[in-house]
């Protein structure tokens, strides 16, 4: 099994062609069949996977599954896609992954945004199943190792990001700085993890007037998930929005952009109308929300992501290399733990050879003494010595590991001892978790479900919460039990 990954970010790549690359990113990883994770965000599209073996042709063969699956999804040229995607194998490839968490190889160098972005490709893959136990491992100690430095560092401490950023943009050119935000009027397009952030910004800003818009009507839904002072507006409420605003922020990434004769009638930037105000757009969606000609209308200032990228303010030396100190430490740790994980297979068959042998012997003397008193005194004493006989044997086995010395160990096994470590299973993917039907419940565990109903209030939903606070269907073989509920 080899760690792989394949790399596509604003470092090597216009937005343009990652924003493409990152088209069907959701569905990319159940259409190989290797464990895998996608990290698709604003500035970069990666994918984590596993191969099923350790030769070159096989690590080969997965490479070139993943680029011809990147290809079918985004609709690219196979060769396009080949040449836009660095490839990491092993250690390069862990070290990559907790730098891109930690936000050391983001356009806006410290930013937070990504660290739950890290997070969250790992929960939709263990939600998808398409993630193996390593995978699991290697994205839960990147997102800890995130976190070290949010805390224990000063860039860390800043809490920068790309809205943030783009908001210092947008006041610094109305000549506010961040005394515009309290009596400025803006709409937000999206309801995805960039329009959160925006609004969590804007609120903390002072920002009072807030419209929030979304083609797919989650409008409402999101701000009543979120606090502030935001409004959900319908389509027929657009024009008004438009023209009150001083600030457009697009999150919504659709298919579909706005035009600069959109932005003109909405706007009122007509000729015959025109507005009494500048207007300032800020677009962070990776497809881009509007077309790049918006930025030649009279009145308008058009920000994108690349206007971000290179107004990002730079971060002190020191910052940095304190952050890379943190990452590197984390990534030695994890990558020594992995090798001494290798030689398990190898202390377990050393194991298990030298315990056949004292079993064996062990049959041989109750067979000739009986299992009296002595014998049992004698095998006590046997396994006492074995054991202390393997301490050493294992001990050197995670220390020739940690040196990646693994395959010199199973071979000092075969020649001085003639056990054969069995090779490891193919990786295989983590099967997702499923409801229970209600055949699939014993007698027992019935009775203990109707025992902790009998203490829930009737239409309710738990022990801990008030009738009405959460609704959930019964399994049926709940539903029918006649149950005497609490209150």
């Amino acid at each position: 099994m080899v760690l792989i990954s394949l790399v596509a970010t604003h470092a090597e790549l216009d937005l343009e062609t990652v924003g493409t690359l990152s088209s069907g990113a959701a569905n990319l990883a159940g259409s190989v069949h290797m464990p895998a994770v996608t990290l698709a965000t604003c500035n970069r599209m990666e994918i984590y996977a596993e191969s099923t073996g350790s030769s070159h042709d096989v690590v080969q063969s997965t490479r070139e599954e993943l680029l011809d699956a990147v290809a079918q999804s985004s609709g690219l040229d196979r060769d396009v896609v080949g040449r836009s995607f660095r490839t990491l194998v092993e250690d390069d490839a862990v070290s990559h992954l907790f730098e891109v968490g930690a936000g050391l190889d983001s356009a806006v160098i410290g930013e937070r945004e990504i660290a739950g972005q890290v997070r969250k490709s790992l929960a939709d893959a263990q939600h998808a199943g398409t993630i193996s136990g390593n995978l699991t491992k290697l994205f839960e100690t990147a997102s800890r190792t995130a976190k070290d430095v949010g805390t224990r560092t000063a860039l860390g401490s800043r809490g920068r990001s790309i809205v943030s950023v783009a908001l210092d943009i947008a006041g610094d050119m109305r000549g506010d700085g961040t005394a515009f935000y309290p009596g400025a009027s803006v709409v937000l397009i999206g309801t995805g993890a960039y329009s959160g952030t925006s609004l969590a910004q804007l609120v903390e800003r002072g920002v009072t007037d807030i419209g929030v818009f979304s083609g797919s009507g989650r409008a409402e839904e999101f701000v009543a998930e979120r606090s502030g002072d935001a409004r959900a507006l319908q389509m027929q409420e657009l024009p008004g929005a438009f023209r009150e605003a001083d600030v457009i922020i697009g999150c919504s990434g659709g298919n579909r952009r706005i035009t600069a004769k959109e932005v003109r009638n909405l706007a009122g930037l007509a000729a015959d109308a025109p507005r009494d105000k500048p207007l300032t757009i800020i677009d962070l969606a990776l497809s881009h929300d509007f077309d790049p000609d918006v930025a030649d209308l009279e009145g308008v200032e058009l920000i994108t992501l690349e206007s971000v990228k290179m107004a990002a303010p730079g971060e002190t030396e020191d910052s940095v290399e304190e952050a890379r100190d943190v990452v590197r430490s984390a990534v030695e740790t994890y990558l020594t733990e992995r090798r001494e994980r290798t030689a398990d297979d190898a202390i377990v068959a050393l194991r298990r050879h030298t315990q056949s042998l004292l079993d064996e012997e062990m049959d041989k003397v109750r067979k000739q003494h009986g299992c009296t008193g002595a014998a049992e005194e004698v095998e006590f004493a046997v396994r006492r010595i074995v054991r202390k006989m393997l301490h050493t044997p294992t001990v050197r086995a995670r220390e020739m590991a940690a040196e990646g010395r693994t395959e010199d160990y199973v071979r000092a096994l075969q020649d001085l001892h003639g056990i054969e470590v069995p090779v490891r299973e193919e990786t295989a993917r983590a099967t997702p978790a499923k409801r229970r039907r209600a055949e699939d419940f014993s007698a027992a565990e019935l009775t203990q479900m109707a025992s902790y109903l009998t203490n829930v209030p009737a239409g309710g939903f738990c022990q801990h919460h008030r009738p009405g606070e959460f609704e959930i269907e019964r399994i049926d073989a709940v539903r029918d039990l006649n149950i005497r509920r609490a209150g």
